[in-house]
């Protein structure tokens, strides 16, 4: 299928960081061309993240590789007139222009949605926004550690005990789902556009993305719900949905929800038949009456064998687990190399995490390196029509780079 789903399709990501540079990143995959407009000299903010503090030490810049693949970058000085001038004639003649500035800073750079919607009645505007684009907080800048994970309750409720100090979110952990949002957005637009001709403006936010990824408990606020304290995990509720510490220090998480048909399997599987008969454990009302010691057991039982181990013996029998995944299991798992949750560069002998969407029958682009600051400026900018004076001027004037 050629180069993809959206062969042809031109993408403006004139955003920085994570989430809406990623729904951009998405589209890429299927084949459509995307332009990244980056500040001249240090570029996206996101190409710095690597050399922060705690951050993982590599020699690569592991987090442009993720969000800026596939993408031609531009270095384009937007403070200046002629800068804005030379995206918005970009704009007139792209598909989709993806934008997360705060909305002050795009009224000031003449790239809010009522500057470039009567340039180009086509045109896709995406939005992004950490409140929304209404109301006190809309011009509030957002990051998804504080706009996705913390105000949505996720911070509040993912620890261990309500004595426990709020949980701190891994680095874009709300930005990627908030992508496919984003994407899914552009998307439908895109086809309203194919039973319209018309262009739009679709928004999203790292709020709302948030809430609805905290939907259940959410919801339940919403109906006057009274909310329980969550117990330590050695007082859990139920002793066959906990997890368990292997001898090697790894973790397990069972699954186990058909407890009356599961829990006869399991006991045998584990060598623990004995619990089939402990007054304690005989059904299931009382096995969740008495999870403490039922933990306290299966505590004793798992941490006799490593992990390899009790994946082997619980997988086959209709027992549902889960590994506690860490960063390093991902180079050398099987399933995500076969499912192509991972994927090869094409240009480059590492790998790269494929975005969450799969089209039997439309092949994905094999994904292409990050590009350096500016390393596509004179491609794109003769693409648009500027001649090589005219470039050469710009470049000595310090609007592109």
């Amino acid at each position: 299928m050629g180069r993809g789903i959206f062969e042809g399709l031109k993408v403006i990501d004139c955003a920085s960081f994570i989430a809406a540079p990623a729904a951009a990143t998405a589209l890429s995959d299927f084949g459509a061309d995307v332009i990244k407009i980056e500040p001249p000299g240090g570029g996206d903010p996101v190409r710095n993240l690597p050399h922060l503090p705690g951050y993982p030490i590599s020699p690569h810049n592991y987090a442009w590789m993720l969000e800026g693949r596939n993408k031609k970058s531009l270095a384009l000085d937007l403070s200046k007139p002629e800068g804005q001038a030379v995206l918005r004639k970009l704009a007139a003649d792209c598909d989709v222009f993806i934008t997360n500035f705060p909305p002050p800073v795009r009224k000031k750079l003449g790239v809010t949605y009522k500057d470039l919607a009567p340039l180009n009645d086509r045109l896709v505007y995406a939005s992004f926004t950490g409140y929304g684009e209404i109301g006190a907080e809309a011009d509030k800048p957002g990051f998804d550690s504080n706009a996705w994970w913390a105000r949505s309750g996720l911070m509040d409720l993912v620890r261990e005990t309500d004595e426990s100090t709020p949980a701190r979110s891994m680095p874009g952990m709300g930005d990627h789902p908030c992508a496919m949002s984003m994407f899914a957005g552009i998307v439908t637009a895109l086809y309203q556009r194919e039973r319209t001709g018309k262009g739009t403006q679709v928004m999203s936010n790292l709020m709302v993305n948030g809430i609805w990824s905290n939907g259940i408990y959410a919801q339940a606020a919403l109906c006057g719900a009274t909310f329980q304290k969550r117990p330590p995990r050695d007082r859990a509720l139920n002793a066959v949905t906990c997890h368990y510490k292997c001898s090697d220090d790894r973790w397990i998480i069972l699954s186990l929800l058909n407890e009356e048909k599961q829990f006869p399997v399991f006991a045998k599987v584990i060598d623990r038949e004995d619990l089939l008969t402990d007054p304690r454990f005989e059904n299931k009302p009382i096995r969740h009456k008495n999870a403490p010691a039922l933990i306290a057991i299966l505590d004793e039982v798992f941490a006799t064998k490593p992990l390899a181990h009790w994946r082997k013996t619980l997988d086959g029998n209709g027992l549902i687990f889960g590994v506690v995944g860490i960063p390093a299991d991902i180079p050398d798992d099987p399933q995500m190399r076969e499912t192509e949750a991972v994927v090869q560069f094409a240009d480059s002998d590492l790998r790269t995490i494929n975005t969450p969407i799969f089209i039997e029958g439309a092949k994905k682009v094999q994904p292409r390196m990050a590009p350096n600051v500016g390393q596509d400026s004179d491609e794109v900018l003769q693409a648009a029509g500027f001649n090589a004076a005219e470039i050469a001027k710009m470049r000595a004037a310090g609007i592109v780079a």
